[in-house]
């Protein structure tokens, strides 16, 4: 669970700081830094699995595409950051098994994560340029220190108390030296005692965290783990509506692919919390009722087993008993039975970033996505378990009537901000909270947003004036004639738009 970022030189993000909760909603207009900051979360996602140019690799560009790692830097008009930090607050599991199977429990479970990287220009024209790791640091966080860093709701004596455990006095990770010399140390797990391993910081292909197991440093691996699970969704309807065949992963793929392999196996293969045997009349039961929150006609919710093609397909029936498969829902209701399935999946961790949930779905509708999202989040008010996975939601959005609906504690607010460094003035990204929330009584006083600027997120845009509709197309000279909306019916007029003063 990532409760704080830092992030400084990553694209348009010039010295940020965001906290989080167990659901966070960042909103704001196109282009403010919404993305970037999910595009920076996925590249620490990245960096812990991949070789450091995989994983720049894996991160859009400015059109969308992955391209040279320098466009991942902060640039003003020709000139470029040559470094950018990432400094992470997260929460990892207790325990969990590498990649080889073997168990590792972690000493401490709150951890800090600080990452610097820099830009090595390769020799010849044809060779792109590369990163190199210039600083990697892990650290334990106190426990002493906890109501510090832990600002949002939470029982102490329940939730907090199950998630954050142990003590340490040396760090897990750090950098020695500086230059060509410099070395980052993995530290032994456990104590004091033993070497620590070095390893030379310039030629270093991936980050140290990426390639540890649990025999050489538990704590590390899990918290290797921790930042594998945090994925950007990207649901997109021709993925979801594909059947599956019996092969096929039981997880659901960033884009959603998998849905009908990955809901039939938590029908018929996981035992649901205080459960003695799978119950796939439970799973689809609960599947129909959390779907019948977004529409009305639903019947029934299952997963259809052909055992001559060895398919899956994820049928609806509705109240009449007209089955509809999956090729013939629509785009919300595919997204909202993905994350449907996620909140029923108790091995489903970490952290689940989603970009415009409210795409595909009717504004009447998108308090039902809402409340989905916050459901799958932990709940920091519970005892962790099974039914109360350590899970995190960070949704992006524009929409006003998702602003309208997420509560105050829930929102971020990002904005663009000139500022000034290093003799260049420049946009970058600015992230607010309002007033009376818990963010907003954070230790490094972060930006407020005001009340014009949040009654700007929740207005419908400023009407232009009645010349404006008139205009000369220029391909063929004619005016384009006014038309009548429905906010010039004299009966909405008197109700928009909403004061902004």
């Amino acid at each position: 669970m990532l409760t704080r970022l830092k992030i400084d030189g990553f694209k348009n993000l010039v010295d940020v700081d965001v906290r989080f909760g167990p659901f966070t909603c960042v909103a704001g207009a196109n282009g403010t830094g919404k993305s970037n900051l999910f595009d920076a979360i996925h590249f620490l996602s990245a960096l812990a699995d991949r070789t450091l140019q995989d994983a720049a690799m894996s991160v859009r560009d400015e059109e969308g595409k992955s391209g040279d790692v320098h466009s991942l830097f902060h640039r003003v008009g020709d000139n470029t950051d040559e470094r950018m930090t990432f400094e992470a607050e997260m929460i990892v599991p207790e325990a969990g098994a590498d990649d080889l199977g073997q168990t590792a429990r972690a000493t401490t479970t709150f951890l800090r994560y600080r990452l610097e990287l820099g830009y090595r220009a390769d020799a010849g024209h044809f060779r792109p340029g590369s990163l190199e790791i210039i600083k990697e640091e892990m650290a334990h966080i106190r426990l002493r220190d906890v109501s510090k860093h832990i600002l949002f709701p939470n029982v102490a004596t329940t939730w907090r108390k199950d998630a954050i455990k142990g003590r340490r006095s040396v760090p897990y990770i750090s950098t020695e030296g500086e230059g060509d010399s410099r070395k980052i140390r993995l530290h032994q797990d456990g104590g004091t005692g033993g070497r620590p391993q070095e390893r030379a910081a310039s030629n270093l292909p991936r980050t140290v965290l990426s390639a540890v197991n649990a025999a050489e440093s538990p704590t590390v691996t899990l918290a290797r783990l921790e930042m594998r699970s945090w994925r950007l969704l990207m649901l997109e309807p021709s993925s979801l509506r594909k059947p599956d065949n019996f092969t096929s992963p039981a997880r659901l793929g960033p884009d959603g692919s998998n849905l009908p392999a990955t809901l039939y196996h938590l029908a018929h293969a996981t035992k649901m919390p205080h459960q003695a045997q799978p119950d796939p009349e439970g799973v689809y039961a609960k599947m129909a009722n959390r779907l019948s929150e977004l529409i009305d006609d639903v019947g029934q919710v299952e997963v259809e087993r052909d055992d001559k093609r060895q398919s899956l397909t994820l049928i609806v029936t509705d109240r009449a008993g007209t089955p509809h498969p999956a090729r013939a829902l629509s785009d919300g209701t595919l997204r909202f039975l993905a994350l449907a399935a996620l909140e029923q999946d108790p091995q489903s961790t970490g952290i689940l970033c989603l970009e415009e949930p409210e795409n595909g779905i009717h504004p009447d509708r998108i308090p039902a996505m809402l409340d989905l999202l916050q459901a799958i989040a932990t709940d920091s008010e519970m005892h962790l378990g099974p039914d109360n996975p350590l899970r995190q939601v960070i949704i992006n959005t524009h929409s006003p009537v998702v602003v309208q609906w997420v509560t105050q504690d829930s929102l971020v607010v990002a904005d663009l901000k000139e500022i000034e460094r290093n003799g260049s003035v420049f946009n970058g990204a600015v992230f607010g909270c309002p007033s009376e929330t818990w963010r907003a009584n954070a230790p490094e006083k972060p930006r407020i947003v005001s009340r014009g600027e949040l009654l700007a997120l929740l207005n419908p845009p400023p009407r232009k004036s009645d010349e404006d509709f008139f205009s000369v197309r220029q391909d063929s000279g004619r005016l384009r004639k006014k038309q009548k909306t429905i906010i010039d019916r004299d009966d909405m007029k008197t109700l928009f738009p909403l004061p902004t003063d």
